[in-house]
């Protein structure tokens, strides 16, 4: 062989390999910007469509409690903002647009299954039954959660992001154990799911074949970043690295939600393993009153997803179907104006909270440091009372 053949030889073959470089990135971005199936029953104009695996038949009364169960649950989330806005809470994290997503599974639960949520699932708590005061609690300081979790099978709000997914596997492994045929939900957003406690719970699960589904609200905004920058690939596709389905759905459609949740729960308590939902929606507020999401997003990407606002499409669909009338549409803004007026009054009677409280509990006999640092700060706070004391001498 000439060393001009052999040349050409490599040549061919770096330009083949070239090739099939720029073909399978070409590929990979296709893959990348196509949309991926979307289970949907319910489009934003309102119109009811059918789904080979999902369908649901739900009669008018359920169709009105879905609504209603989304519409008093924006009021209190609306409610729930003003107070913090007006000093009577120290953070508030809204739920806005995503009422579908959480009433929706929220209602496909049976009573004696057992959820575990972020603290955003204020939706999934109306659904358990959980007064809509007692959730105000925590974020006013004053208690650690303020309900009894054994009470409605929903556990205490988690702060830490992803480590519920953790607690929800080790208690289905506990219900598979025992026998019952009852079912775990966990809840978290697209943030939680770079987390690591979240894998892991992907991999014990899928080897425990645990009874659990995991429910991530991908509102697409783990505060300042954009989902694009936490994954190559539609979040429910990370379900088959470990071992079990993963479902996107509309998680503005209340109806999608209901019928794939309601799946996932009955798959779980077949024996049948994990599910990884991906309810596909949209976070129409800041991550919480301390955020500002104009510092990072467009008002063109909010205005576009306001048209698929899940409280209008279903109340679009019950006009065209005639399910409801203006008497019940009427009814329900006073009752929705009632609960924002219960939970205003609910929350202005709580105490204030104790602010040495922190420094308690924190070791059993005492700590020199801890001991300065609560004489620190109780002087801080005296000196505002001095101040104060100082202005009405003036």
């Amino acid at each position: 062989m000439t060393v001009e053949s052999t040349a050409a030889r490599k040549t061919t073959r770096r330009s083949s390999g070239t090739k099939r470089t720029a073909s399978a990135s070409a590929s990979a971005k296709k893959s990348q910007t196509s949309e991926p199936e979307l289970v949907q029953l319910l489009t934003p104009e309102g119109e009811r469509v059918q789904h080979p695996e999902y369908d649901i038949d739900l009669s008018a009364d359920e169709l009105r409690g879905l609504y209603r169960d989304m519409v008093l649950t924006r009021r209190f989330d609306a409610e729930a903002t003003a107070l913090q806005r007006q000093g009577e809470l120290g953070l508030w994290a809204s739920l806005l647009g995503q009422e579908a997503a959480q009433i929706g599974s929220g209602r496909a639960l049976r009573d004696d299954d057992y959820v575990f949520p972020t603290y955003r699932e204020h939706g999934v708590a109306w659904c358990r039954g959980v007064d809509p005061t007692n959730l105000l609690g925590m974020f006013r300081g004053v208690n650690h959660g303020g309900w009894d979790p054994n009470t409605n099978n929903f556990h205490l709000y988690t702060i830490v992001i992803g480590s519920q997914t953790l607690h929800a596997t080790g208690y289905a492994m506990g219900v598979a154990k025992d026998g019952a045929d009852s079912a775990v939900i966990a809840y978290f957003g697209d943030g939680a799911s770079s987390q690591g406690d979240v894998a892991e719970s992907f991999t014990f699960s899928a080897v425990y074949n645990a009874p659990v589904v995991f429910f991530c609200q991908n509102n697409q905004w783990a505060i300042s970043e954009p989902t694009e920058k936490q994954t190559r690939v539609p979040l429910y596709q990370r379900a088959q690295g470990f071992g079990f389905p993963g479902v996107r759905v509309d998680g503005n459609d209340v109806l999608a939600c209901l019928a794939v949740t309601r799946s996932a729960l009955e798959r779980a308590r077949r024996g049948e393993g994990p599910t990884l939902v991906e309810a596909f929606t949209y976070r129409m507020g800041a991550h919480t009153t301390s955020d500002d999401p104009t510092k990072y997003r467009a008002d063109e990407e909010r205005e576009a997803w306001e048209a698929k606002d899940p409280i209008l499409r279903l109340k679009a669909y019950l006009e065209r179907e005639g399910h409801a009338d203006a008497a019940f549409f009427e009814a329900l803004e006073t009752e929705s104006e009632t609960l924002g007026k219960r939970v205003r009054e609910g929350v202005r009677a709580m105490p204030d909270p104790d602010h040495m409280a922190i420094f308690e509990n924190v070791y059993a006999d005492g700590h020199a440091l801890v001991d300065e640092e609560r004489a620190q700060f109780a002087a801080y706070q005296a000196s505002f009372a001095d101040s104060a004391a100082e202005g009405e001498v003036k």
